[in-house]
């Protein structure tokens, strides 16, 4: 039987009397670009949370290359092989571009000469070290975007979450990010991606996953999850073109 790259089973959080993920089963492949939708409040974050080491999950498991990762710290994780950015990209403002980047390297470098190689080859790799010596805290917002993936990407991982790196960018930044995401893909790491901008998860994704309410409603390749009532009513609206 194949392993997948993660599988997560009946993973449930609570926060209070909020159930935030309800019992939700996941797995990811190597090589994939998976997605993950939902309305606002739909528990994407909190998922990611979860699998990525942020927060335990009440019930349910999370196994990462066939290891039980729950109740590993997040840089535990990450050594493993799994990265992850953030919704707000808070930049070290002071820094430059490329000293940013060599955080995430030196994850897993000792050496400085180490981690300015792997960073270099990361902001290479999201198309953006023409911009290694610019102070960070004068990028725009696409290029804080690429910052947080570069930062991401320079801990060497095997699968790397990306949460809403579209969100903020114009329909040609966005149109830019979705190449460097499948340059990433081709690269040989496994994306899993939180997207509201629909057009984005339909070029991108080989699956997807819907969310609402904590629950898991729906799954498949893009052509399905857009032909799904339950999908048209909890997210997409009757209006919604394929």
């Amino acid at each position: 039987m194949t392993r997948h790259l993660l599988e997560a089973k009946r993973v449930t959080k609570r926060f209070g009397g909020l159930t935030a993920v309800g019992g939700v089963d996941f797995h990811v492949d190597e090589k994939e670009i998976v997605g993950l939708i939902g309305p606002n409040g739909a528990g994407k974050t909190t998922f990611f949370q979860v699998i990525s080491g942020f927060c335990a999950p009440d019930q349910g498991s999370v196994k990462f290359k066939g290891v039980d990762v729950v109740g590993l710290k997040p840089h535990k994780i990450s050594r493993m092989g799994m990265s992850r950015t953030f919704q707000i990209v808070r930049p070290f403002a002071e820094m430059s571009v490329l000293d940013n980047v060599m955080i995430g390297a030196f994850g897993i470098h000792r050496k400085t000469k180490d981690a300015r190689r792997a960073a270099m080859d990361a902001l290479e790799l999201v198309g953006f070290a023409a911009w290694a010596e610019r102070r960070a805290g004068d990028l725009p917002v696409a290029g804080r975007k690429r910052l947080e993936v570069a930062k991401a990407m320079a801990g060497a991982p095997a699968l790397i979450l990306l949460d809403e790196v579209m969100a903020g960018l114009t329909p040609t930044e966005q149109n830019a990010m979705i190449g460097t995401v499948r340059a990433i893909r081709d690269s040989g790491v496994t994306v899993i991606v939180i997207e509201h901008v629909m057009h984005v998860i339909m070029s991108l994704c080989d699956r997807i996953y819907v969310l609402h309410h904590g629950e898991l409603i729906c799954e498949g390749a893009p052509e399905k999850i857009v032909r799904d009532p339950q999908v048209v009513q909890a997210y997409l609206g009757e209006g919604f073109a394929p």
